[in-house]
């Protein structure tokens, strides 16, 4: 089948299972709104393995949530499956003028500055006001950073950031000496804020950052598990002296995998 005629297949097995499946059924847009964000994160997780596979199943998952949203909306008559994909043509074509229109641009700066003008013109109130409020906080924040940036509020050389990043390690140090937990939390924030535009400014991606290093951390707590199981001891029993002895046999076994990988 044709992408059209796979689309079409899809649409029809929609209807059938609104039609006859006892769970489909019962669904509303709230109720699978959990759902979505669960399948958002699966495909997340397959983008950081760089699983392919998993890539390609995640998607399929995303794209039924959104031919099961459209269904339901068609139902009590507010849109269809046609008006959304109407709508990201038209923002498409509206937000690209220097490939539908006569505008020229001279690199992928350009082109964001210019998309973040043109919603404003639609009707957008502030460059910020398109950051989703139940983002991560993580993910919000090099959000918030990112779209700033495109109206030119940055740091003129980013080795700027590097002092910011000291001026906040310090005044959390001050408060934590203090000992007031609210502005120590403060602190906190600005250290992390300033550390997500550090990340921003060299290209990171704080929260893939974080998650590679969330697992590189389970790996290697797993093996210092294994190994203490297989003395018959238990963690508890230990001191950090010892763990950290097989914690050192971890990262050596990660750095010879690493080693190997790259001959």
């Amino acid at each position: 089948m044709s992408a059209k005629e796979s689309f079409s297949h899809l649409l029809d097995i929609m209807d059938e299972l609104r039609a006859k499946c006892p769970w489909d059924k019962k669904q509303t847009i709230e109720s699978l709104r959990h759902l979505t964000i669960e399948e958002t994160y699966e495909l997340a997780d397959a983008i950081l393995e760089n699983n392919m596979n998993d890539i390609r199943k995640e998607l399929g998952d995303i794209l039924l949530h959104i031919v099961f949203y459209a269904k339901i909306a068609s139902e009590t008559g507010d849109f269809d499956i046609k008006d959304v994909i109407d709508g990201i043509c038209e923002k498409l074509i509206f937000r690209h003028p220097h490939v539908f229109g006569d505008l020229t641009v001279n690199d992928a700066e350009d082109v964001k500055t210019n998309w973040e003008n043109l919603k404003i013109k639609e009707g957008n109130p502030s460059i910020l006001g398109g950051v989703p409020k139940s983002l991560p906080a993580m993910v919000k924040s090099h959000r918030i950073q990112d779209k700033a940036r495109s109206v030119g509020f940055d740091w003129d050389e980013r080795e700027q950031v590097w002092n910011k990043i000291e001026e906040e390690l310090e005044e959390l140090k001050a408060e934590v000496k203090k000992m007031d937990a609210e502005k120590i939390e403060a602190e906190f924030g600005d250290l992390f804020f300033s550390m997500v535009n550090a990340a921003r400014l060299y290209d990171i991606d704080p929260e893939a950052a974080l998650e590679r290093t969330n697992k590189k951390f389970i790996k290697r707590f797993n093996y210092l598990e294994q190994q203490t199981i297989k003395t018959g001891r238990s963690l508890s029993s230990m001191t950090l002296e010892e763990m950290d002895v097989i914690w050192e046999e971890a990262k050596g076994i990660e750095n010879g995998e690493a080693l190997a990988g790259g001959n």
